[in-house]
This record gives C-alpha cells, sequence and structure tokens, in this order.
C-alpha cells in the first residue's frame, strides 16, 4: 500500500504515545512489585530473585504492548494520538512480529533510542523495530484489514 493510504507516524508522535503508554505499564509494574512483595517480603531484591523480577516486568509490558498491538493496533497511548501498529502489507500485525518489534524497541531504548532516532535518517522514516518486524506505525488510519 503507499504511503498516502498509510501516512508513516513522525518520530514525535511516537515519542508522545510511548510517554503516554509509561503510565499503564507503571501501573502493571506497581502490581507486579506488590506480588513479589506479598510472596518475598520486598520486592527488590538482587541476585537471581532480582533477575527474575526484572524478566516479570519485562514480560508484562511486553505483554501490555503486543496484546494491544493485536487487538486494533493500539495501545492507551497510540489511541491517544491516532496512531496504529499495522503489517507492512497493511493488515494486521503477527504475533511473531509484535514480539519482535516489541524486543527490538526495548534494545533502541536501552541504546539511548537510537532505534527510534534513526527514523530521521531513514528513506522510509522506519525505525529499527519497524525494518526489523516487518511493521509500521501509521496516523489517522482505520481498523486494518486482517
Amino acid at each position: 500500500m503507499s504511503d498516502i493510504q498509510h501516512p508513516r507516524a513522525l518520530i514525535g508522535w511516537r515519542l508522545l504515545a510511548l510517554v503516554y503508554d509509561f503510565f499503564p505499564v507503571l501501573g502493571l509494574w506497581f502490581v507486579a512489585a506488590g506480588v513479589f512483595t506479598a510472596i518475598h517480603g520486598d520486592s527488590v531484591r538482587g541476585g537471581w530473585l532480582g533477575l527474575l523480577e526484572f524478566a516479570v516486568l519485562w514480560l508484562l509490558a511486553g505483554l501490555y504492548a503486543v496484546l494491544s498491538w493485536r487487538r486494533g493496533g493500539q495501545t492507551l497511548g497510540a489511541r491517544a494520538w491516532r496512531l496504529r501498529v499495522v503489517a507492512a502489507s497493511g493488515g494486521s500485525a503477527t504475533a511473531r512480529a509484535a514480539w519482535l518489534r516489541y524486543a527490538v524497541g526495548g534494545v533502541s531504548l536501552l541504546a539511548g533510542g537510537l532505534g527510534f532516532w534513526w527514523a530521521w535518517i531513514d528513506r522510509d522514516r522506519l525505525t529499527w523495530h519497524d525494518r526489523i518486524s516487518g511493521t509500521r506505525m501509521t496516523r489517522g488510519q482505520e481498523k486494518p484489514s486482517s
């Protein structure tokens, strides 16, 4: 599909949605920390338990993003800014593509957002996670066909 039918979401809109999405994810993290505290008496520990908690928090954020992208293409933040994740073909992203998008987006954030900033020099204005997952973030579109 052409860019006229699916205009790319600019980096500023993406970052605004990311900030907005931090708050529901933070709520999920508070719930997880409460569970860890109830079970272990402390939610912040070193060693293997700390790694386990980090993994659980990372997976919870991933579930929020992937389930949102699979169920309509939008997280709460994306909905607020009329953004939608779609497959490169214009349809819904697969679960594999959504998880890959989440993982590469996380690496990009850990690298100081380098994968996001990449969109400024990319010929198609795509981020690392767009390219690698075969998905696109569009703005102002109706729900994609499956």
